[in-house]
């Protein structure tokens, strides 16, 4: 059957037979076969029959993977000694211990009329003894309106009448309290809750017909109430020596011609600043580092970021500022080794073993002082110069566009910045910290799809940054923007999430 007959058949079946199918997965393979041919010979290199069916086989796999594959990249190292013995489970906490924070309110249960004796028959009294049990219980949510009524004030003389102040709130004049307000915002960028659905919970608690639309104005007013907590924010981001930083897609739905903007992200161990913009070009990030005390970036190998370091580096030297150096993320580069791993490469366990050691003298340093991190990230030095000693090696045996080919290309081209992290406690050995701090507006998209306005995408940059910044220092989102509410409305200096956790920790006794 010819190409052409081929195509019409398709179109002239709703559901193509299995040899029709065939056939199409034939024609497939040898147009993938014909441009991995063209592209090697377009690029001076010769690959054999025997290479080509290799390089054939791991795309088609990787293309059924990216479908149908686990997403997991957990890989357990092969011990050599004998299997450890299981712990005992511990002891099951009762709720009261667990929370100890949370009120207890006692039930007592009695039973009328009282039971009998099984032994004379007589009626039993309480004895004072009680056999206690414990259950976790949840008042649902309730709604109520508030309703003020503000003193008006006469004097004898007839001459005046004067109403008493009203508080200060949020939105002045709203029908929403400050409290409902701040539920609503935290509900969206805490929460991940779609305001529709917000709604529907809301009628579900007999609170009917709730518009939408205004809960999402409610949002934007709350984000311009807050905006001096999200400058000082920026602030304390751009004076730190070590910077995180990662984008991540933002559907702009309606309000401008882009319909594809990007949310960045730049992070600190306390501090977590994000902007939205229509591109994922460099000069973002160029603009923030120009302006900011950085002296290591930490991201993944993205072209932008490098001309960004290079941009900054330009302008910080008419102003006497230090360079940028440039960190590179090994979360990264196990991933690839990981991926070859799973497409068959039992290679790639020397490597992956290697991480393995080093992630576990990483978990050792956390919380540690400085010497003590620096003389643990010397322990790793030998297992990165043994990996990039091997990888030279190998790297001429393998096609390029072979997973493991891929897997060491990467790990070598990039090695300089990947080792960054031995010679400077402060510079982590990855950024996962802060694609973490992107992972809330990941799964949000999902449920909202985007933004409908510019001033949408800066509320959106706005809420999450301040939520994003207490869940880094563990501050709960809704005492912190309790406080910092009453804080400003009553006039006072903002302060962010880490200054509020800084405030709220014991000073300990000297």
């Amino acid at each position: 059957m010819s190409e052409l007959d081929f195509q019409n058949s398709s179109k002239n079946t709703g559901n193509p037979s299995p040899e029709i199918l065939s056939q199409k997965l034939s024609i497939a393979e040898a147009e993938l076969r014909r441009l991995i041919r063209e592209n090697y010979e377009l690029r001076h290199q010769r690959i054999t029959d025997e290479q080509l069916r290799f390089v054939m086989q791991e795309q088609l796999e990787s293309l059924r993977d990216a479908e149908y594959g686990a997403s997991s990249e957990r890989y357990k190292k092969r011990e050599k000694t004998d299997e450890a013995k299981t712990p005992p489970k511990p002891r099951v906490k009762k709720p009261s211990e667990r929370y100890p924070n949370i009120p207890v309110r006692e039930e007592v249960i009695t039973q009328t009329p009282a039971p009998s004796c099984t032994c004379c028959g007589k009626e039993m009294t309480e004895s004072g003894m009680t056999e206690d049990s414990e259950q976790l219980t949840v008042i649902p949510k309730k709604y109520e309106i508030k309703l003020q009524k503000r003193m008006k004030y006469r004097c004898s003389c007839q001459g005046s009448l004067i109403t008493a102040a009203s508080p200060a709130r949020i939105i002045p004049g709203s029908t929403y309290s400050d409290e409902m307000i701040q539920d609503v915002v935290l509900s969206k960028y805490c929460d991940l809750i779609p305001m529709e659905r917000y709604a529907a919970m809301a009628a579900r608690g007999g609170l009917v017909d709730l518009p939408p639309q205004s809960l999402i104005e409610v949002t934007h007013q709350y984000a311009d109430f807050i905006s001096l907590v999200y400058s000082r924010i920026r602030e304390a981001v751009l004076a730190a020596r070590v910077l995180h930083a990662d984008e991540t897609p933002h559907r702009m739905l309606e309000g401008s011609d882009k319909k594809s903007w990007y949310l960045w992200g730049f992070s600190t161990q306390t501090d977590c600043f994000l902007e939205c913009h229509d591109s994922r070009s460099g000069d973002v990030a160029s603009g923030v580092l120009t302006h900011s005390r950085c002296e290591t970036l930490v991201t993944d190998v993205y072209a932008g970021y490098g001309k960004a370091v290079r941009m900054a580096n330009e302008r910080r030297r008419v102003f006497g500022l230090p360079r940028i150096k440039s960190a590179y993320c090994n979360a990264h580069a196990r991933r690839y080794f990981f991926q070859a791993w799973k497409k068959g490469y039992k290679e790639a366990e020397f490597y992956l073993d290697h991480y393995h050691e080093i992630y576990k003298l990483n978990s050792e340093a956390k919380r540690k002082p400085p010497p003590n991190v620096a003389r643990l990230r010397a322990e790793m030095r030998p297992r990165f110069e043994e990996m990039q000693r091997r990888a030279a090696v190998e790297m001429s045996r393998y096609p390029e566009k072979s997973n493991y080919g891929r897997a060491l290309r990467y790990f070598l081209e990039n090695y300089a910045g990947l080792v960054v992290c031995l010679t400077d406690t402060e510079v982590p050995i990855d950024n996962n910290s802060q694609e973490r701090l992107l992972r809330n507006h990941v799964v949000g998209r999902k449920t909202w799809y985007g933004t409908h306005s510019k001033r949408g995408a800066l509320t959106a940059a706005i809420l999450f940054t301040v939520t994003e910044s207490c869940k880094l220092v563990d501050v709960n989102p809704r005492e912190y923007f309790q406080a910092v509410t009453r804080h400003l409305l009553a006039g006072k200096d903002p302060y962010t999430p880490h200054e509020y956790q800084l405030a709220q920790t014991p000073v300990a006794a000297v």
